[in-house]
Protein backbone atom coordinates (compact mmCIF):
# COMPACT_ATOMS: atom_id res chain seq x y z
CA UNK A 1 0.00 0.00 0.00
CA UNK A 2 1.28 3.40 -0.93
CA UNK A 3 2.54 5.48 2.44
CA UNK A 4 0.25 8.61 1.33
CA UNK A 5 -2.85 6.02 1.15
CA UNK A 6 -1.78 4.35 4.28
CA UNK A 7 -1.51 7.68 6.19
CA UNK A 8 -4.51 9.25 4.89
CA UNK A 9 -6.67 6.17 6.16
CA UNK A 10 -5.33 6.74 9.61
CA UNK A 11 -6.34 10.29 10.14
CA UNK A 12 -9.40 9.16 8.60
CA UNK A 13 -9.64 6.63 11.47
CA UNK A 14 -8.53 8.74 13.90
CA UNK A 15 -10.60 11.45 13.46
CA UNK A 16 -14.27 9.14 12.85
CA UNK A 17 -12.73 7.41 16.58
CA UNK A 18 -12.50 11.24 17.92
CA UNK A 19 -16.38 11.79 16.44
CA UNK A 20 -14.79 14.70 14.39
CA UNK A 21 -16.09 15.87 11.15
CA UNK A 22 -13.49 16.93 8.08
CA UNK A 23 -14.33 20.33 8.75
CA UNK A 24 -14.12 20.59 12.45
CA UNK A 25 -10.57 18.68 12.50
CA UNK A 26 -9.44 20.83 9.21
CA UNK A 27 -10.45 23.83 11.42
CA UNK A 28 -8.34 22.58 14.16
CA UNK A 29 -5.40 22.01 11.58
CA UNK A 30 -5.55 25.58 9.90
CA UNK A 31 -5.81 23.62 6.69
CA UNK A 32 -9.43 23.76 4.19
CA UNK A 33 -11.90 20.93 4.36
CA UNK A 34 -10.88 20.50 0.85
CA UNK A 35 -6.75 20.09 2.07
CA UNK A 36 -7.75 17.18 4.57
CA UNK A 37 -10.08 15.21 2.47
CA UNK A 38 -7.25 14.97 -0.05
CA UNK A 39 -4.79 14.25 2.68
CA UNK A 40 -7.57 11.72 3.87
CA UNK A 41 -7.77 9.72 0.42
CA UNK A 42 -4.19 9.68 -0.14
CA UNK A 43 -3.65 12.79 -2.77
CA UNK A 44 -1.44 14.59 -1.22
CA UNK A 45 0.42 14.74 2.14
CA UNK A 46 0.93 17.08 5.13
CA UNK A 47 3.46 19.65 5.43
CA UNK A 48 5.76 19.46 8.96
CA UNK A 49 3.69 22.42 10.51
CA UNK A 50 0.59 20.26 9.63
CA UNK A 51 1.68 17.26 10.97
CA UNK A 52 2.78 19.25 14.20
CA UNK A 53 -0.80 20.46 14.70
CA UNK A 54 -2.82 16.91 13.35
CA UNK A 55 -0.84 14.98 16.46
CA UNK A 56 -1.83 17.56 18.68
CA UNK A 57 -5.43 17.97 17.74
CA UNK A 58 -6.04 14.11 17.46
CA UNK A 59 -3.90 13.52 20.70
CA UNK A 60 -1.73 11.07 19.43
CA UNK A 61 2.10 10.20 19.33
CA UNK A 62 3.93 10.18 15.93
CA UNK A 63 4.35 5.95 16.56
CA UNK A 64 0.64 5.51 17.07
CA UNK A 65 0.03 7.75 13.51
CA UNK A 66 2.29 6.47 11.77
CA UNK A 67 2.77 2.41 12.54
CA UNK A 68 1.44 0.15 10.41
CA UNK A 69 0.43 -2.46 12.68
CA UNK A 70 -3.20 -2.22 11.51
CA UNK A 71 -2.46 -3.49 8.74
CA UNK A 72 -2.64 -7.75 8.69
CA UNK A 73 -1.93 -10.56 5.92
CA UNK A 74 -4.76 -12.96 5.27
CA UNK A 75 -3.45 -15.08 7.33
CA UNK A 76 -2.85 -12.95 10.10
CA UNK A 77 -6.09 -12.07 9.52
CA UNK A 78 -7.51 -16.04 9.76
CA UNK A 79 -5.49 -16.93 12.94
CA UNK A 80 -7.00 -13.82 14.76
CA UNK A 81 -10.42 -14.49 13.69
CA UNK A 82 -9.39 -17.89 15.14
CA UNK A 83 -8.18 -17.21 18.00
CA UNK A 84 -11.45 -15.06 19.26
CA UNK A 85 -13.83 -18.28 18.02
CA UNK A 86 -11.21 -20.50 20.10
CA UNK A 87 -11.51 -17.94 23.23
CA UNK A 88 -15.19 -18.07 23.21
CA UNK A 89 -16.07 -21.81 22.08
CA UNK A 90 -17.06 -22.47 25.50
CA UNK A 91 -19.50 -19.96 25.48
CA UNK A 92 -22.69 -19.94 23.49
CA UNK A 93 -23.91 -16.60 23.92
CA UNK A 94 -20.46 -15.45 22.51
CA UNK A 95 -20.62 -17.98 19.72
CA UNK A 96 -23.78 -16.94 18.71
CA UNK A 97 -22.74 -13.01 18.49
CA UNK A 98 -19.54 -14.16 16.31
CA UNK A 99 -21.72 -15.91 14.05
CA UNK A 100 -24.57 -13.13 13.78
CA UNK A 101 -21.97 -10.54 12.95
CA UNK A 102 -19.91 -12.87 10.21
CA UNK A 103 -23.35 -14.09 8.96
CA UNK A 104 -24.45 -10.64 8.45
CA UNK A 105 -21.09 -9.66 6.80
CA UNK A 106 -21.30 -12.75 4.51
CA UNK A 107 -25.22 -11.38 3.73
CA UNK A 108 -23.56 -8.09 2.80
CA UNK A 109 -21.27 -9.44 0.18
Amino acid sequence: MDVKKSFGEKVKRLRKKRNLTQEQLAEMIDISPRNLSKIEVGECFVKAETLERLLTALNVSTEELFANNHIKTNSELLEDINFYINTAKDDNKMLEKIYKILRDLVEDI
